[in-house]
């Protein structure tokens, strides 16, 4: 890819051709503002790194970046054009952070696809092999794993030779060593002169990565500057909350004796034993086999016996 010549430029000004842009740019969803005048821009050569919680607007800045979606208000470019116009992403690589593969398609037949909408792409074989991808070639994209279809979109972002690569959030489903795969094929794309733009959730990921980092929070830019700016301006923001129990002063010294337990005379679960009464004998029912199959025994009552009482003489 040829360099362009250096242009001419006032003192003061910078030389580095400016990628992509964005002024004041703002973005609402329904009620819901995604961006409020946030401004940014990225410079040939950088590796620049958005971080922001959830919903800060790092996706929605994203999509209006490459093209995906219309700014309400300000101004968006990206090699000096409109996102919009198809040529202005032809040297453009993204791996959005929702997306999918074809599920019957190889994994060969994928590369070779998305390869041939560039003028020079970077040969099918090389590239899976750079990506540890190789002995998987011929299995069918459905058949990979998440992690293996994460690295295969960004893989896909870098097969057309890119000025400028943008990754949202790219090692999410990753184990480590699939992650140190990507990151270090991701400084050799540096190395050789690309721009990088990345989201993640991960100071750890940014500082392998970027070398400036832009915090985004509620759609607008709260600091921007280098890793160790911002990991300074992070250990000095960091506030310790310490809880301590108050107890009232009649209770201070004071413990609670615990009570002895007692056991129970009959278990909850055994139930009374019952017992058969009749004219002149009782008995008590057995659960045994033998009490159930012998009966008790008959017995004629007698005017002696205490059950029944002789009646009166008139």
């Amino acid at each position: 890819m040829p360099v362009p010549a250096p242009t001419l430029a006032a003192p003061g000004e910078s030389t580095t051709p400016v990628l992509a842009a964005a002024t004041d740019v703002t973005k609402s969803f329904g009620r819901a503002k995604a961006l409020n005048g946030l401004s940014l821009s990225i410079n040939a050569g950088e590796a620049v790194g958005l971080l922001g919680p959830n919903g800060a607007g790092k996706s929605t800045l994203i999509s209006l970046l490459c093209g995906l979606r219309r700014p309400d208000a300000g101004s968006v470019e990206m090699f000096g054009r409109n996102p919009l116009d198809p040529k202005s992403r032809l040297q453009l690589g993204i791996t959005p952070q929702a997306t999918s593969v074809p599920q019957t398609l190889k994994l060969r037949e994928t590369v070779d696809f998305v390869a041939a909408h560039y003028p020079e792409p970077t040969p099918t074989a090389e590239l899976l092999v750079r990506f540890g991808l190789a002995d998987m070639a011929d299995k069918q994209c459905g058949a990979l794993s998440g992690g293996q279809q994460r690295r295969l979109l960004v893989a896909l972002a870098l097969v057309g030779r890119p000025r400028l690569v943008v990754l949202d959030e790219p090692t999410t489903g990753l184990d480590v060593d699939a992650r140190e795969t990507l990151w270090q094929q991701l400084r050799d794309y540096r190395s050789q002169g690309g721009t990088l733009l990345i989201t993640s959730h991960y100071l750890e990921e940014i500082q392998a990565l970027a070398s400036r980092v832009v915090v985004v929070d509620r759609g607008t830019v709260i600091a921007d500057g280098s890793v160790d700016d911002i990991r300074s301006h992070v250990a000095i923001s960091k506030v310790t909350l310490e809880a301590r129990c108050r107890r009232r002063p009649s209770t201070l010294g004071r413990t609670r004796s615990a009570r002895p337990l007692r056991a129970p005379e009959r278990p909850p679960w055994s139930p009374r034993t019952p017992t058969r009464r009749c004219a002149g004998w009782s008995a008590t029912a057995s659960n045994s086999a033998a009490s159930k199959s012998t009966p008790p025994p008959s017995r004629k009552p007698s005017w002696h016996s205490p059950a029944i009482r002789k009646p009166p003489r008139p």
